[in-house]
């Protein structure tokens, strides 16, 4: 893209954006009228306010982003069930939060407390009922995600070819769930492992359910064109999950909303983790293999660790890797111009190389 192209598109995300979370506000502002709740409890409204907040809290939003461009690989027009279908990926999006930071008994999201621990602090002497609670926050949240498709005012073939694409995704993603579990309890897991927990956990929800959908709202039939679309969200996916990785142990909170080595005092092997275990031996391993689910583990341990990390060039190679998966899904893009609008397979040829630039930024400015 030139740079009045880029800007276009820039602008164009900055759009979806706004226009989204001003449609997600209207939704949790109505949501009353479509959900019944108890008259006389506390606790269900509450529910109700800690799914608003965190989902308000945003993050990207890229999958708003990907839904809307693909819509516009096909039309310029703005098709009937994409605000639904918005709705629906950010709905589960949270459902998927709420759950990760219990799993991961994580205190931070999105530079605010999580569900689980604002629970855990209104209720301090009773863990297993905010634990109950989230649980059940993060159940809702994907029950609704749900729900909103089957209210989407569309032609009731479209309203279930959404839906069935957004359950399977939704199951596909908790086996990804079941299987990031099982890759935290292997001592070294290749990168084959990775690969495919962060296919099924990530990529498949993140990116290819939105383009599938965004295809689908615009009239076209995403399944001859399945394949490419997954090789681009798998791409897409492993780059995005390594730079999260990174961002989580070489940047302060301030840059990831959560704590500087949260994955680490989690015992997530992560891309990052098998990077500095990759380069340290000896004392050094030892260290970062003693650190791994340790709550506890101090600022000046994770110092260390990053200390390890760049002396042995983990960091350098990671991004690296990073780069290289971005140019991949460049080129995966670009391999998409026979078949729709060519200003809008830029974008998406043009999108996994703006995240590299945005990364090194972020390097800029820690």
């Amino acid at each position: 893209m030139n740079d009045t192209a880029t800007a276009h598109a820039l602008e164009r995300i900055s759009g979806h954006r706004s226009r989204f979370d001003a449609r997600l506000e209207q939704y949790f502002d109505t949501l009353g009228e479509r959900l019944d709740t108890p008259t006389h409890s506390r606790f269900a409204p509450h529910c109700l306010e800690l799914l608003r907040e965190l989902s308000m809290r945003g993050g990207k939003r890229l999958r708003v982003v990907l839904l809307h461009e693909a819509a516009r690989l096909v039309t310029t027009d703005e098709p009937p069930g994409l605000a639904e279908a918005g709705l629906s990926l950010e709905l589960l999006q949270t459902h998927g939060l709420v759950h990760d930071d219990i799993i991961d008994d994580a205190p931070l999201r999105r530079g605010g407390p999580s569900t689980y621990y604002a629970y855990r602090q209104e209720l301090p002497g009773d863990l297993p009922a905010a634990l109950g609670l989230a649980v059940l926050a993060g159940d809702l949240a994907a029950f609704l995600s749900m729900q909103v498709l089957l209210e989407a005012d569309v032609p009731a073939e479209l309203r279930l070819a959404l839906l069935a694409v957004q359950t399977r995704t939704a199951g596909e993603t908790v086996v990804g769930q079941i299987a990031d579990l099982e890759r935290d309890t292997l001592t070294g897991p290749g990168e084959d492992f990775l690969h495919e927990v962060t296919d099924f956990k990530s990529a498949r929800y993140s990116i290819l359910a939105p383009l599938t959908m965004g295809l689908l709202a615009a009239g076209e039939d995403p399944a001859p064109h399945r394949e490419r679309l997954h090789r681009y969200a798998r791409l897409v996916g492993i780059g995005e999950q390594m730079r999260d990785d990174y961002l989580d142990l070489f940047h302060e909170a301030d840059h990831v909303g959560k704590s500087t080595g949260a994955d680490i005092r989690s015992g997530r092997r992560t891309y990052a983790v098998n990077a500095v275990l990759a380069c340290a031996s000896g004392a050094d391993a030892a260290l970062v293999e003693a650190a791994l689910g340790d709550r506890d583990c101090p600022d000046s341990t994770i110092a260390r660790i990053q200390r390890i990390a760049r002396d042995g060039g983990a960091d350098r190679r990671l991004r690296a890797e990073i780069r290289r998966y971005a140019e991949a899904a460049a080129a995966e893009a670009a391999s998409w111009a026979p078949y729709w609008r060519a200003e809008a397979v830029g974008f998406f040829r043009s999108l996994p190389l703006w995240h590299i630039d945005q990364l090194d930024r972020t390097d800029g400015a820690a």
